[in-house]
């Protein structure tokens, strides 16, 4: 299984569109999935301005895994405004074992690559992804 796992490159764009996320604010977030065929982790979307994160939500299919960076933008309870790049992890239950486990296994590479991110989420049901569980991990 570790040989499945190095058999997946990072694509160049994946890198590239994060960059844009972190020092650009020009997505409010990134989804990113594997092309088994061409054995890569490609840009699945990007997040249009104004989108938030109901609609990063909305955007991970139900029976397939995906990872996704945001772009958090909040306000401290002292009022300074802030913001973290989360990284979540999306493997839904109805996923098939194989591609769960091709997605588990590429997930630190595909991590390494995203340089910035402060909050790690990893979740396999809708409600594992609660905006208030990123609100307690931000603070």
């Amino acid at each position: 299984m570790a040989m499945l796992a190095s058999a997946y490159t990072v694509e160049k764009e994946c890198k590239l569109r994060f960059l844009e996320l972190q020092r650009h604010k020009e997505y409010p977030y990134i989804t990113y999935k594997i092309d088994r065929r061409a054995k890569t982790v490609i840009v699945d979307k990007c997040g249009r301005l104004g989108e938030g994160y109901d609609d990063l939500i909305a955007a991970l299919p139900e029976n397939e895994p995906r990872y996704a960076v945001f772009d958090y933008d909040y306000t401290t309870p002292d009022n300074c405004e802030k913001s973290k790049i989360i990284f979540i992890f999306w493997s839904p239950d109805k996923t098939g074992v194989r591609t769960k486990m091709v997605y588990a296994l590429s997930r630190n590479q595909v991590r390494e690559e995203l340089d910035g991110v402060q909050i790690e989420l990893q979740a396999t049901e809708v409600s594992e992804l609660d905006l208030e569980i990123i609100k307690a991990k931000a603070r």
